[in-house]
């Protein structure tokens, strides 16, 4: 949420602060109390709107729904950004398709990343959501110059804590094999020094495998810097910051063909979802990396040019969901 406002002026729009949670162990995820009915009831007077993203996961839709009368007691209008259509954190898909068939329907306003994924949510809910394109993640005056290329090739694939979209033994492996093939290749699998990320290692003890703890912005921006390619290995998924940090960097992507993520900037697309793996596929967008050795890098003035793009379009449709309840109580 850093790059939603513009950069020259940090516009009109002033974005709380989410409020310290009591107890909650230093460095680890857990529920905002933004998400409590009784938060919106003790708060009220301190916002306009109420922006929803993520953060929603253990959120039952009696809960949900319990915020949301909260939000029409105080007449704030709900926005909704659906970031995943599928959560990549559930093996189950239920439990994120009950919170969205809460949240969608109910929200003033709807917005979501890529045509796909707003073609998807009219299909379901009879939504039109607007269409705001992922900001930059890279700070910006990272971004300066283009990409070169150096002497070798080196293919990454990042398997972080795995979460339960990610598949990533089966994929390193093709991927063994098709940078094997290719002269001056290297292959470089990553995991975090975590029981999820300690079990893809132990998987594949014969490949290059490097577990440590998870990267600061600083050190993965480096280690992006380091890869030609990045693999992303999920079965099933809709958006992906990692791919636009890997835009901003100039390192080529090869995405799964699930979720909408060939949608959100360029990159090579290999057959992956739930119901199979096509390993040539992953093969043949290596192959393409390899002897193309595409250089799809957003330039620093196109980012900044979206990055007021995308904090004008949120501004007009916070005035637009605000117009609207406004136009309910008769003001």
């Amino acid at each position: 949420m850093r790059h939603l406002s513009p950069v020259e002026d940090g516009g009109v729009v002033h974005r709380l602060p989410d409020p310290p949670v009591p107890g909650a162990p230093a460095g680890q995820w857990w529920p905002s109390p933004l998400l409590e009915a009784s938060w919106v009831d003790a708060h009220a007077a301190e916002f306009d709107l109420y922006h929803l993203h993520f953060g929603f996961d253990d959120r039952t839709p009696a809960q949900l729904r319990e915020l949301v009368a909260a939000l029409r007691r105080a007449r704030r209008p709900l926005v909704l950004t659906v970031h995943d259509l599928r959560n990549p954190h559930h093996p189950d898909p239920a439990p994120h398709a009950a919170a969205l068939d809460v949240l969608v329907p109910a929200a003033d306003a709807v917005v979501t990343l890529t045509p796909g994924a707003a073609a998807r949510i009219t299909e379901r809910w009879g939504r039109t959501p607007e269409v705001v394109a992922h900001p930059h993640v890279v700070p910006l005056e990272l971004l300066a110059g283009t990409r070169e290329r150096g002497p070798g090739f080196v293919v990454g694939l990042h398997a972080k804590s795995k979460r339960a979209n990610s598949d990533p033994v089966p994929v390193a492996r093709a991927l063994a094999a098709a940078v094997a093939a290719l002269p001056g290749a290297h292959l470089r699998v990553d995991a975090h020094d975590d029981a999820g990320g300690r079990a893809v290692a132990a998987a594949l003890p014969d490949l290059d495998v490097r577990v440590h703890p998870p990267f600061s912005d600083e050190e993965l921006w480096e280690y992006l810097r380091g890869l030609d390619v990045s693999v992303l290995p999920y079965r099933f998924g809709t958006h992906s910051g990692w791919l636009e940090a890997c835009h901003d960097l100039g390192t080529t992507v090869l995405a799964p063909s699930c979720g909408f993520y060939a949608e959100q900037a360029p990159c090579l697309s290999y057959g992956m979802d739930e119901d199979g793996f096509d390993a040539e596929s992953l093969h043949a967008a290596v192959r393409r990396a390899y002897h193309e050795r595409p250089v799809w890098q957003a330039r620093r003035v196109d980012r900044l040019r979206q990055r007021r793009e995308v904090a004008d379009a949120h501004e007009a449709v916070y005035r637009a969901a605000l117009r609207g309840v406004r136009q309910e109580v008769g003001v």
